[in-house]
């Protein structure tokens, strides 16, 4: 399925943003990582399996946090994706928005919020990240994680930030790797694994620009199937997302 075949059909999609549940964490995260891809992705489409391998090959990277988001808007043309949700597709408009075009595809990557590129071209991932990563503030926040009896702990220490900002905390459960027959649609008997598949996500808190900590219940964010975890702080709001400010991930085992 190409970009521009995406575009065109994407072009009329609409749907509303939503949030949904999390999971915990039993050490702390890795502590600087200098980037945070999201891939838009769906098993009904015939181009996302190279971008879905490299999400697979970023995640062994500790200093990129990769994400897959499958999207739910291809379910008609023949396979309905067992991993989409329609609140990705959401995510993914509302990047657009921000930006002012409707390039909707798939597969598409966002690297730390703020630049969109085909999530099948490494080199332009890559070009993406490190772009980025030289911008003020991006993912200059220092976030970490760790598990207290019952409770997973979040901090978010500012005093080494040097200018004050604002954004949104999320919490997203992630399964590392889930590999999925199909049986219809343009990729009809294969077998693909798709990478750190996010399968839910919530709203910790805003971040004000302070140093503050914030605890979510283990019990309110186990999920079956899930074995990690992410906690991400984003400049702006769910409907305006902005650039990734700081981020951790944690194994759960």
């Amino acid at each position: 399925m190409s970009a521009m075949m995406a575009y065109n059909c994407i072009s009329r999609w609409s749907g509303a943003l939503g949030v949904c549940a999390i999971v915990a964490v039993i050490r702390p995260a890795h502590a600087d990582p200098r980037a945070v891809v999201e891939l838009f992705t769906s098993q009904g489409c015939s181009s996302c399996p190279p971008a879905d391998q490299i999400v697979g090959e970023l995640a062994k990277d500790p200093s990129v946090i990769a994400l897959s988001m499958p999207v739910d808007y291809w379910d008609y043309l023949g396979w309905k994706d067992t991993l989409a949700d329609s609140r990705f597709s959401a995510r993914q408009k509302a990047y657009s928005h921000v930006r002012g075009d409707r390039n909707l595809y798939t597969p598409q990557m966002i690297v730390n919020g703020s630049v969109q590129v085909i999530g099948s071209d490494r080199a332009a991932i890559d070009g993406a990240i490190k772009t980025t990563s030289k911008t003020e503030g991006v993912m200059s926040l220092p976030v970490t994680m760790t598990l207290s009896g019952k409770l997973l702990n979040v901090s978010v220490d500012a005093s080494k930030v040097p200018t004050a900002g604002r954004g949104e905390i999320w919490l997203c459960s992630v399964s590392k790797a889930v590999p999925i027959s199909i049986g219809r649609g343009e990729n009809r008997g294969q077998q693909i694994t798709y990478y750190n598949v996010v399968r839910s996500l919530v709203k910790v808190g805003d971040w004000n620009g302070s140093s503050g900590s914030w605890t979510v219940p283990l019990e309110n964010i186990s999920r079956e199937g899930v074995d990690g975890a992410v906690v991400y702080v984003q400049d702006g709001s769910r409907d305006k997302p902005g650039a990734m400010l700081g981020a951790a991930y944690t194994a759960l085992r």
